[in-house]
């Protein structure tokens, strides 16, 4: 196998990180909403939480995409 086309696989091998980051956005999301539904008194103190999540989600996406990056330029 060449060096190009071992690098090609890899990197896409890299981005599944941004399948499961979009995964895991729906999720957060998902049950914030359905939680802020069933109790809309409680959803105002619970949005630092989902924003948090959200946040960890997408850096998880974001190294993934780095690491892809990495490995074809670098």
């Amino acid at each position: 196998m060449e060096v190009a086309a071992a690098k090609m696989i890899g990197a896409g091998l890299a981005c599944f990180a941004l399948a499961g980051a979009g995964v895991g956005i729906g999720l957060v999301f998902g049950n914030y909403l359905a939680g802020a539904l069933r109790n809309p008194g409680a959803a105002a103190s619970q949005t630092a939480n989902m924003f948090l999540g959200f946040a960890l989600c997408e850096a998880t996406g974001l190294f993934g995409l780095v690491i892809a990056f990495i490995i074809l330029f670098g």
